[in-house]
């Protein structure tokens, strides 16, 4: 049983475990509550509040979410209370003099991490806003002070906007969480960035992807691990295609959840496992849902709900609810709900999946044939303004008073300046705009024909708090337009030109001087004789392919001139 207490005006959960005692300290606030000119500013926090702890001898550990951030720690009574009053101690006043190390680590981290095949589908559903930062680089990192991040913390990390959970017999003794008022703070809404579902978009990982939303419910949860066992079943079992099949069902704070399905493939084998990854959605769409795989799923959970371990394992999850205000429910209601769920249930629930999906396929692929519509990769309409063509080839760009659209055959891309999320500037006067719908307009003052007044304009529209500074690039990292090549370069001459011509003149000369001796012995000849005719044919024939073969002397004498 989850025992609901208070320690320091915070909200605290308590509940036994038979192992070690481990406690978290919850809050609020995730990387979904920042902006993309901003973004790091929790995870910054997060580094600065354990930075002083350094080395210590029991596990502790800090995570920044979507909608939450956690510190965790594992050890006696006493160093559980050492370090939650210690990290509340740094939250109250941030260990500022770290400020640039702790940056340098946070950018290391990222430039290490390795890329997940799920890590670019939060932008394409939701776009560089809520959600979505969490596929993009902290870009925020270099502009954040001292200050910015005080009053972060003063608004997101205080004891309203926190949940204390321990799993152990008692709280620990001299715990003492010194954090400030506040409030407690909302769930950010989702934004979408999709204009139609079923959408799908384009991957260069070897994995089939399902992102779906969903109502948050037991039905939904069951629906997750029915649908493994069928990919299972379908991919890896019964056709050897994939190795990992996996799902997952995730709450996102607000009623809604994001369920998530995974299966692998070799090149060779890209297509048969998108084909055969429809097939499961569709006859999970049409209610061709077994019994067995309901009735199985259900007992797994049961299994867990029936461990002496159940309410320590639901702490953290527990405290999410707490802090976004969803129902936490008992263990007995848990099973209740499970009972309750049919095949009906999750012939809905399969329903809303195909609704809201947005499938990644992986590259020289697409899903169209499914029914699923491409995920936009271009915008749907242009700035009016000035246009300035690109110094090679086609496009160009097009400032207006309110956005800036690039324009190229595959489709214009626009961003409008109160649209803009943020646009990094480089100091040689390169620019990238992203815009809320995840559109990138990247501008290269080299390429184009763009007046500097155009560009200062540019920088002055887009406001100043989504400016980000870019390091220096060096000169082989700055793209230069293509030399133009005149034609009397003899740099464009081919090795093939100088044979050919000599070869051209070694023949014209042999038949030129065959033909002219077989024209001055027939008009030496005293006398005429029947085979004259013959002869003469023979001799213009001769100088026809004389001409010919002088003729590739002239076209490349041409061309070399």
């Amino acid at each position: 049983m989850i025992q609901h207490l208070d320690v320091d005006g915070v909200p605290t959960l308590l509940a036994p475990t038979g192992g070690p005692m481990h406690a978290g300290l919850t809050f609020r606030v995730g990387t979904a509550d920042e902006t993309l000119a901003r973004a790091g500013i929790t995870h910054l926090i997060e580094h600065l509040a354990l930075a002083p702890l350094g080395l210590t001898d029991y596990h502790v550990n800090g995570a920044t979410a979507p909608v939450f951030t956690t510190f965790h720690t594992q050890g006696s009574e006493a160093d559980i209370a050492a370090f939650l009053t210690a990290v509340c101690g740094h939250l109250s006043d941030l260990p500022v003099g770290r400020l640039d190390v702790e940056k340098e680590i946070l950018r290391t981290e990222w430039s290490s991490r390795g890329s997940a095949a799920v890590d670019d589908i939060p932008l394409w559903r939701y776009g560089s806003r809520d959600f979505g930062l969490s596929s993009y680089p902290e870009w925020g990192l270099g502009g954040l002070t001292a200050d910015d991040l005080r009053e972060w913390t003063a608004r997101w990390f205080t004891r309203e906007n926190a949940v204390l959970w321990i799993a152990g017999s008692r709280v620990p003794a001299g715990l003492r969480l010194a954090l400030p008022g506040g409030v407690r703070q909302p769930v950010p809404a989702a934004s979408s960035a999709l204009p139609r579902t079923p959408a799908y978009f384009v991957s260069g990982a070897r994995a089939v992807v399902l992102d779906s939303v969903v109502r948050r419910s037991a039905a939904a949860s069951t629906f997750a691990g029915v649908l493994e066992r069928e990919l299972y079943r379908s991919l890896r079992q019964d056709a050897g295609l994939s190795y990992t099949t996996t799902t997952g069902y995730e709450p996102r704070g607000d009623g809604y959840a994001t369920l998530r399905a995974l299966a692998d493939a070799l090149a060779e084998k890209q297509d048969a496992v998108l084909g055969g990854f429809v097939d499961v959605l569709a006859k999970m769409r049409v209610g061709r849902i077994e019994q067995a795989d309901l009735d199985a799923t259900v007992a797994k959970r049961e299994d867990f709900l029936a461990t002496g371990e159940v309410d320590a394992a639901r702490l953290p999850s527990y405290a999410v609810n707490l802090l976004t205000g969803q129902p936490n429910l008992t263990i007995d209601e848990h099973r209740a709900e499970l009972k309750a769920v049919t095949l009906a249930d999750l012939h809905e629930v399969a329903g809303e999946v195909m609704g809201s999906a947005l499938l990644m396929v992986p590259g020289g692929h697409s899903a169209d044939w499914a029914g699923f519509v491409a995920a936009p990769t271009h915008s749907a309409d242009t700035v009016d303004g000035t246009t300035y063509r690109a110094k090679q080839g086609a496009g160009g760009i097009r400032v207006g008073a309110d956005g800036v659209t690039y324009l190229r055959p595959e489709g214009p891309l626009t961003v409008r300046y109160d649209d803009c999320s943020v646009m990094l500037a480089w100091p040689d006067g390169a620019r990238q705009m992203v815009g809320a719908d995840a559109i990138v307009l990247h501008i290269e003052p080299t390429m184009l024909d763009v007046p500097a007044p155009t560009l200062a304009a540019i920088d002055a529209a887009v406001p100043a708090d989504r400016h980000i500074a870019m390091p220096a690039r060096t000169p082989d990292q700055i793209p230069q337009p293509k030399p133009v090549v005149s034609e009397a370069d003899p740099s464009r001459r081919s090795w093939w030109e100088i044979p050919v011509m000599v070869l051209s003149g070694i023949g014209t000369l042999l038949m030129g001087g065959f033909c002219l001796l077989l024209t001055i012995g027939m008009f030496a000849a005293e006398e005429s004789s029947e085979d004259d005719a013959w002869f003469w044919g023979v001799i213009a024939v001769g100088w026809v392919l004389t001409v010919i073969l002088a003729l590739p002397i002239v076209l490349l004498k041409r061309r070399r001139r």
